[in-house]
């Protein structure tokens, strides 16, 4: 597999996390008649978070990934880095989606998306001064 092709799996894997958070949201607001926003519903709202969260995070990482790839690094870089962003992720969204946002599942995700943050900028930083 090529570094593009890594980039290529690990955004079907993140798009598809995204997709797959909207999905709650939308029988949640079928079922509670919320048109917008989250209608006070505490449920509503850490379902809404989840989706916005992967939305805000995951293109950062997605564009870095590819960025990596266009330069030069190798599948390997691509592939350590990207499958723990998107373990990351989704320990997020399952701590989110499973009600219990204070779980270490959520500081996991955090923690590992924000290495990964790190680890791309740092490799990026590097290309381009050296």
């Amino acid at each position: 597999m090529t570094a593009l092709q890594a980039v290529g799996l690990y955004t079907a894997l993140n798009l598809l996390l995204v997709a797959l958070l909207s999905i709650p949201i939308g029988l949640n607001r079928n079922k509670k008649k919320i048109s917008l926003g989250d209608g006070n519903d505490a449920a509503m709202t850490k379902l809404i978070r989840a989706h916005g969260n992967a939305a805000e995070w995951i293109p950062g990482a997605l564009i870095g990934l590819f960025l990596l790839a266009s330069l030069g690094y190798g599948s390997l870089v691509i592939h350590i880095i990207g499958v723990l962003f998107t373990i990351a992720r989704g320990a997020h969204a399952y701590a989110f989606l499973s009600g219990r946002t204070e779980a270490p599942a959520r500081v996991f995700g955090a923690a590992i998306t924000l290495l990964a943050y790190v680890a791309i900028s740092g490799a990026l930083i590097w290309k381009a001064i050296s």
